[in-house]
């Protein structure tokens, strides 16, 4: 039987909530950048930091035309398993691990979805192993999990993807450092140089409060909103489990964006 043939279509985990959901809408204006929330950019706790630090002020380039207004992404850009991490690299079996959904939507300062939106997603195997032949970390690779996929929000900035729970794995920091799971996220705008770069950690990993990287984040607020909670409520019953992930561009409750350091 083909590998494909055993796995039940991905669907929208919004057919398994008891009622509709939606933030708040704010009153459509900007909010001052908080810069109390982003880390230093040298902090000798996150060891590569220190050699990849800047020294001086940063620049300031303007965008050309072309960097601002392309490329548009739409659906014909997408493959139908784009957004299924557990069929779209299958050859001969599922692939091993805790079978997740992630949700969400990617909302701008107000609260209003983003539409239209390339998000990109890509992790390491339930094992903690990336597809990667720089990679060495002893835990197999999962013949069956490429580890990447994307997704293009709806018209309300809604998005999801189905994988399997990623692994946590050792890296060479200091002495016994660990990530926690996470998965990295990039999110496009109209162009390649509106290209937004952030990672989303599990409610409840114990690794968190001890992670060089996420401890240089001096606010608990923006750490905390690199969490997703559990969702049982978005969950497939006998399938797998659900996390949401909200991702907001910028204002008071913007998500944090490793490349994005001076503020939103």
């Amino acid at each position: 039987m083909n590998a494909q043939a055993r796995i039940p279509a991905l669907q929208d985990p919004r057919l398994n909530r008891p009622e509709p959901f939606s933030p708040p809408l704010g009153d459509g204006g900007f909010f001052q950048r908080d810069r109390s929330m982003h880390p230093p950019a040298h902090a000798p706790g996150y060891k590569s930091s220190v050699l990849r630090s800047p020294r001086q002020a940063l620049l300031s380039l303007e965008n050309s035309i072309s960097e601002i207004t392309g490329p548009v992404f739409g659906h014909n850009d997408l493959g139908p398993l784009d957004n299924d991490l557990i069929r779209n690299y299958a050859k001969d079996g599922d692939p091993v691990g805790e079978r997740i959904i992630v949700h969400g939507r990617v909302l701008d300062e107000t609260g209003r979805g983003v539409p239209n939106t390339l998000v990109e997603f890509w992790q390491a195997n339930a094992g903690g192993r990336y597809r990667h032949k720089k990679d060495t970390y002893l835990a197999p690779i999962d013949p069956n999990f490429g580890g990447c996929g994307r997704a293009l929000t709806d018209d309300t900035g809604y998005y999801y993807f189905r994988t399997v729970k990623p692994g946590p794995y050792p890296w060479r920091n200091y002495v016994n450092s660990w990530r926690p799971a996470h998965i990295h996220f990039s999110v496009f705008g109209s162009g390649f140089a509106q290209r937004l770069i952030t990672q989303m950690y599990f409610e409840g990993d114990p690794l968190i409060p001890v992670c060089p990287i996420l401890t240089t984040i001096p606010d608990k607020d923006a750490l905390d909103r690199l969490v997703a909670p559990l969702d049982l409520n978005a969950s497939t019953p006998f399938d797998s489990l659900a996390y949401r992930f909200d991702i907001v561009l910028r204002g008071q409750r913007s998500t944090y964006f490793e490349n994005r350091p001076e503020g939103n």
